[in-house]
């Protein structure tokens, strides 16, 4: 039986400039099928518009949207909250600030943006459906940070999440723990600049590394770095994808549902 969704990434978006790009590239790298589904009034933009529902097998955990004026390129997660309202005011207790203030998606929740002291953007959600976490499709989050720094008491506050060690990241990254104690997400310092101070990014999970790696430099990605290692194999890769959004490849199993 699972447990509350609270403080676990239930959602994706990819905001994109070309979404027939993202949409092919995807389907080739990490075996995505596609529903197209439409808004009478859509979240990002409003009016009547198509959108896309990306899935992994029949789990649907994002969606690949035309990047509205004023929103760059690249992957945004959402995390369930029992309260938007709160979430926010927390946030901006605790160095953060609203990038969008509270929005409804007709079907799916009341969902917000908001950017933690270092600049990574974040949504929350609360979600008024009762579709489970997609963990087939995606892995734990992972925080890239340039300078090694982790602002934990804000994700503790906002999102109620636990890393090991607040400030600062051990060699290897740590783990962060969410309120049911499961592995929520990962922080890591590259060795390679992300272009920002920190940044969160996607762990899209896929089933052969290397066969993925290939089909994603084939079909315009740059590969950034290998990532974690486990018994002597490495099975990860963080890459920048046609579009320029960051994301990182993993053929790691789903764990267990909570």
């Amino acid at each position: 039986m699972s447990m509350s969704k609270t403080g676990q990434v239930v959602w994706h978006d990819l905001f994109t400039s070309d979404t027939d790009r993202a949409m092919a590239f995807y389907k080739c790298v990490a075996g995505w099928s596609y529903v197209i589904e439409h808004s009478t009034d859509f979240a990002w933009g409003g009016g009547a518009k198509d959108f896309v529902l990306a899935l992994s097998g029949d789990e649907a955990g994002a969606g690949i949207v035309p990047a509205p004026r004023g929103v760059a390129e690249g992957w945004l997660a959402y995390v369930e909250v029992p309260d938007v309202d709160a979430a926010l005011h927390q946030a901006e207790l605790h160095g953060g600030s609203i990038v969008r203030h509270p929005f409804e998606v007709p079907g799916v929740g009341r969902n917000a943006v908001i950017r933690d002291p270092l600049g990574a953007l974040i949504g929350v959600s609360l979600s008024r459906h009762s579709f489970p976490v997609p963990r087939r499709q995606f892995g734990p989050e992972v925080y890239l940070s340039d300078t090694g720094a982790f602002p934990g008491v804000f994700y503790s506050e906002v999102l109620g999440w636990q890393a090991a060690e607040p400030r600062t990241l051990g060699q290897g990254g740590l783990a962060i723990s969410g309120p049911s104690g499961g592995l929520t997400a990962v922080l890591q310092q590259p060795d390679w600049g992300t272009g920002v101070q920190a940044i969160w990014v996607p762990s899209i999970r896929i089933a052969a590394l290397e066969e993925a790696q290939s089909a994603a430099e084939a079909n315009g990605a740059c590969i950034l770095n290998r990532g974690s290692v486990k018994n002597g194999a490495v099975h990860s890769v963080v890459l920048r994808d046609p579009g320029g959004a960051l994301a990182m490849l993993s053929d790691m199993p789903a764990s267990p549902s909570r």
